[in-house]
């Protein structure tokens, strides 16, 4: 790439009015250029529908190595050349997905769970766009979500949790002045979903029972979220972390604390309660 097409030149010149296409299309519609697509936790049926079939179009399909499913590169990818991103810069990941589909190739561009989250998209978004490669989202199901199914549970539960966090620990991309599971878990009615902190467990809950939070407060790490080899891990911030260690998992779990993990001491909602029956109510006096 030459300079003017640089990554971060891209990235810069991205910045100012709003793009038009933001009000011509929704997420789903079928658009042109270059779809990011999320390819959910790991089972290949949790892949959404728009994916699928995108992916059964593609001639060209660059994806984000073994955190997507062989079983769902293997189903839904067999037509087209894969290629995994791990180990490539932007510098050669753009000049592949560009020369692809300027020579007239279906490209798709598959990440793990869903690109908005921790999916670093938009800059390969932005550098595709840069050089006259349109491009689009198409949701996936994120991890957070498949652990939470995993679980039995909601991350929202009435008056356990009304609020979620997704977040990360402090580490080689954040510092430690930027790190707020702390601040999340001390809010109390939060279900905190710490991504990319499996190697960091026993640390992140440390942290956390030196800043004096309840260490007996639940905690569950749900590895490899719908894949074959799941497992669930349940313990409190005081021995979860232990657990974790004893298991061997440096990588590929969600992180889940807060009271909603358990699926406990919740209160009935307004949505089936007397408030459902509001309507039907202020309709029969108005009759």
């Amino acid at each position: 790439m030459s300079d003017e097409t640089d990554p971060q030149v891209a990235i810069d010149a991205a910045a100012g009015d709003r793009d038009d296409r933001v009000y011509e299309y929704s997420a789903g519609d079928e658009q042109d250029g270059i779809p990011f697509v999320g390819a959910g936790p790991g089972d290949p049926r949790l892949l959404t529908v728009a994916g699928r079939e995108l992916l059964a179009d593609a001639d060209l399909v660059v994806h984000a190595g073994s955190l997507v499913n062989s079983e769902l590169l293997a189903e839904y990818c067999a037509d087209a050349e894969t290629v995994s991103s791990i180990g490539k810069d932007l510098e050669e990941l753009i000049p592949l997905m560009r020369d692809a589909y300027e020579g007239g190739d279906a490209v798709v561009r598959l990440h793990s769970g869903d690109p908005a989250i921790y999916g670093a998209a938009l800059e390969q978004m932005d550098a595709l766009e840069h050089e006259g490669v349109p491009s689009y989202i198409v949701p996936g199901v994120t991890s957070a979500f498949a652990a939470s199914a995993t679980l039995r549970t909601q991350l929202t539960l009435n008056e356990v949790a009304n609020h979620v966090a997704f977040t990360r620990p402090q580490g080689k991309t954040l510092d430690e002045d930027e790190d707020h599971i702390s601040e999340f878990v001390g809010m109390g009615d939060v279900t905190t979903c710490i991504y990319l902190g499996t190697h960091a467990v026993g640390d992140a809950m440390e942290r956390l029972l030196d800043d004096g939070h309840d260490p007996e407060t639940p905690v569950a790490v749900v590895y490899h979220a719908s894949w074959p080899d799941e497992d669930v891990i349940e313990g409190t911030i005081a021995t979860i972390g232990e657990k974790v260690e004893d298991a061997g998992y440096r990588a590929s779990a969600m992180v889940v604390v807060g009271d909603a993990v358990g699926g406990e001491d919740y209160e009935r909602s307004f949505l089936y309660g007397d408030w459902a029956d509001r309507g039907s109510d202020s309709q029969e006096a108005d009759d």
